[in-house]
């Protein structure tokens, strides 16, 4: 199955939104991370984040890709940039359940023709127990912000997590972004960008990875908004990337399908 997943798509041709994005990109020339927030399951987004790659990789300004998609502590380093699919899924513990490969291949697999290391930053599932405990997370956020967040993972749940849930799941979400904030942390280079791309949940400057990045770092954020169905604003990104909106769908008939031992949230 490995020798067959697909590599790196063909470039397709700039679009108006493009050309508004690259021209934003040019006037971010100092930037040490850009964080790039994305739906799920809008396609467009996913093209978005590769032509961010290849726009900074060809202007040698890409130091590395950190991905929520992929648990910290893998990574791509000292693969060649001719690695192929299979290599770098290996390398990257790809979990192919959650994150399909066909979705997200040509994201990373440009990075690794680029010579750019591509590095996981999500919390490890060994680690998310003890992130569901720790109550020294409570207090990372003011308290206004922390509220958005519980509502946030409420909302993610369309109410179904029993009160007592709430939080354990906030402290799981703080511990991700402290995760990939770390990772982002960790892959700097003097004069280049470290690129994140994540969930637009992640990537807000009022309750994400920003929060735990130093002050002193220069950080941009983007998110990109299909439609009108997230409430993006410019308080939480530096730039919104419009692209068209989705066919609708009921995430929360299809959440309510599940079993309640194994309900997961709509990922931000």
């Amino acid at each position: 199955m490995l020798l067959a997943l697909p590599g790196c798509a063909l470039q397709p041709p700039s679009t108006p939104a493009d050309s508004a994005w690259h021209a934003e990109l040019e006037r971010w020339p100092a930037t040490d991370a850009l964080l790039l927030g994305e739906q799920h399951d809008a396609p467009e987004h996913q093209r978005w984040e590769a032509d961010s790659v290849r726009w900074l990789a060809e202007r040698g300004r890409l130091a590395a890709l950190v991905i929520e998609m992929a648990e910290a502590g893998t990574g791509t380093d000292g693969l060649p940039p001719g690695a192929n699919a299979a290599q770098v899924y290996a390398a990257l513990h790809w979990n192919e359940g959650a994150w399909p490969w066909q979705r997200y291949g040509p994201v990373i697999m440009a990075a690794v023709a680029a010579g750019v290391p591509v590095r996981g930053g999500n919390l490890p599932m060994a680690r998310m127990r003890a992130a569901m405990q720790d109550e020294t997370l409570d207090k990372h956020l003011p308290p206004a912000a922390l509220a958005l967040q519980r509502q946030a993972i409420a909302d993610g749940h369309c109410g179904l997590l029993p009160a007592d849930r709430v939080m354990p799941m906030v402290r799981i979400q703080l511990a991700r972004d402290a995760s990939m904030a770390q990772a982002v942390l960790d892959a700097r280079q003097s004069g280049r960008t470290v690129l994140l791309v994540a969930g637009w949940g992640h990537v807000r400057r009022d309750l994400g990875v920003p929060t735990w990045l130093p002050p002193d770092l220069k950080t941009k954020a983007a998110i990109a908004q299909a439609g009108q169905a997230l409430a993006a604003t410019g308080s939480e990104a530096n730039y919104i990337h419009a692209t068209p909106a989705l066919a609708p769908r009921d995430h929360c008939a299809e959440l309510r399908a599940h079993p309640p031992g194994s309900m997961a949230p709509v990922r931000r």
